[in-house]
């Protein structure tokens, strides 16, 4: 019999955790109106967490007992999971309310997501004006802008007073997804300026909106990619940004949150990809192993044959191993030495490339630069490597007669191997972004591969001028 693993207990210091069990234990001894009232009490973000980690029997029961008004509220945080197996158990009256107030751009994220059958289940049980909105959010192209914004926001026009904005923010403020920057529209409601609220607050009632206005605004597109959004939401450290569209009318806003989870997502896409996977599109403990095979399988199968690449470069040189046999020795060390160098380029320009500090007309530079870097490190090891081999020779007598030139050769194929790795690592992922592809896919792995053929070129190539006909 197999031993059992040890049952996990939730250290004290976590606060969701002690919530969660305190809900199940209430749920299992049937105590229904102090559940209510822990439920209530909580932080939003913390109760749906806690009822998160509950059993999905346990989960639906809690669920049922919020009130209305914050059953809502919970849903949003929950895990897409969570969410769609409540929106299973859930009468279409409680499901229909409970989107029904969820914020736009978090029902698009779910319904997005739902297999089709299920979204258009849903999609009918919104009133025609909430249908009619979330129907457009769902048309804007996949991982557009247009999917991520909302049309929840705050417009004023340009000849009215302060006093009237103001009116009008408490008239409608309510339904907005942020109050920080209410928005200025002209004819047609074209975005003409935005306006942080404490302008508003801070001047003459009296005084008329467009003698605020610089006319200086910053927005996005309705059709750029979500990634360029999180590229702008940085450069210009704002909490919310307007959407337009072709013809610069307004059409939503996207806010910080939305576009962290969207920065998170690509940022663990990337990490995953960098390792030699393609990314999950869930969490990894809830990807079945199906999903892993396919997703790791691909990768692993497209490096065997980079693999057989390098059994077929060795198979060439099989006869100058056979002279050289001491090489054969040292060939790990130079492989392995590139491959590290071409992983480090790789991952420090894939990065950069996504944070926006490099592009691809920056080529030329990071050319100069790693070809600059991989020349000092490849003479620092290949000095180091040719020292170790010198040590040995004196000490131990390794490496016969010829120690000398197999120390030259292996200093001088970890200098080419290292300057190799570097410019390869720093320009293939350059190369992709301009072909169109994700530059994360020019993983560790695949570039270990690439310098571990040219390393065996490299190795072999200068031993044939370095030793010559030397056998050792």
């Amino acid at each position: 019999m197999l031993p059992q693993p040890p049952e996990f207990t939730a250290p004290v210091d976590d606060p969701v955790a002690t919530l969660s069990d305190e809900l199940a234990d209430l749920i299992a001894r049937r105590r229904f109106e102090p559940l209510k009232v822990l439920l209530a009490a909580g932080q939003v973000a913390d109760v749906a967490e806690a009822i998160d980690r509950l059993p999905s029997e346990q989960e639906a029961v809690a669920f049922r007992l919020l009130d209305r008004d914050r059953a809502s509220d919970v849903f949003e945080y929950l895990s897409f999971d969570a969410q769609e197996h409540l929106l299973h158990t859930l009468s279409d009256g409680d499901a229909a309310a409970v989107l029904e107030e969820m914020s736009a751009d978090d029902r698009t994220a779910l319904l997005e997501d739902l297999p089709g059958k299920v979204t258009a289940r849903l999609l009918n049980l919104l009133s025609p004006d909430e249908r009619a909105r979330a129907v457009q959010l769902l048309g804007y192209p996949e991982d557009s802008v247009g999917r991520l914004m909302t049309p929840d926001y705050v417009r004023v026009k340009a000849d009215w007073s302060v006093s009237e904005a103001l009116a009008h923010v408490r008239r409608f403020g309510s339904d907005s997804e942020t109050l920080n920057v209410v928005y200025v529209t002209g004819p047609g409601r074209v975005l003409i300026d935005d306006l942080r609220i404490r302008q508003l607050l801070t001047v003459d009632p009296d005084a008329r909106i467009d003698a605020l206005m610089d006319r200086e605004f910053v927005a996005l597109r309705v059709d750029d990619d979500q990634e360029d959004a999180v590229a702008v939401f940085r450069r210009h450290d704002r909490t919310a940004l307007p959407v337009v569209d072709a013809s610069g009318v307004l059409v939503g806003i996207v806010t910080v949150d939305d576009v962290l989870d969207v920065q998170e997502r690509e940022a663990t896409e990337d990490i995953q990809m960098l390792g030699g996977t393609q990314a999950l599109e869930e969490p990894y403990l809830e990807a079945s192993v199906a999903t892993m095979v396919r997703k790791r399988g691909v990768w692993l199968v497209v490096l065997l044959f980079g693999g057989m690449l390098t059994a077929e470069a060795m198979t060439y040189y099989e006869d100058a191993l056979a002279r050289a046999v001491v090489l054969g020795i040292f060939l790990p060390l130079v492989i392995a030495s590139g491959g590290n160098s071409g992983s480090q380029a790789a991952t420090l320009i894939t990065r950069a490339m996504a944070l926006g500090e490099v592009r691809l007309g920056d080529w030329w530079r990071v050319m100069r630069r790693e070809l600059a870097t991989g020349a000092i490190l490849g003479a620092l090891l290949g000095v180091l490597g040719a020292a170790r081999i010198a040590l040995w020779a004196g000490a131990f007598g390794s490496y016969g007669d010829a120690w000398g030139a197999v120390a030259v050769t292996v200093g001088l194929a970890l200098f080419g191997v290292i300057v190799w790795g570097s410019l390869s690592g720093s320009l293939l992922p350059m190369l992709l972004k301009r072909l169109g592809a994700d530059p994360a896919t020019s993983s560790a792995p695949f570039i270990a591969t690439i310098v571990d053929v040219t390393g065996i070129v490299i190795l072999f190539t200068i031993a044939s001028f370095v030793m010559g006909g030397t056998s050792s």
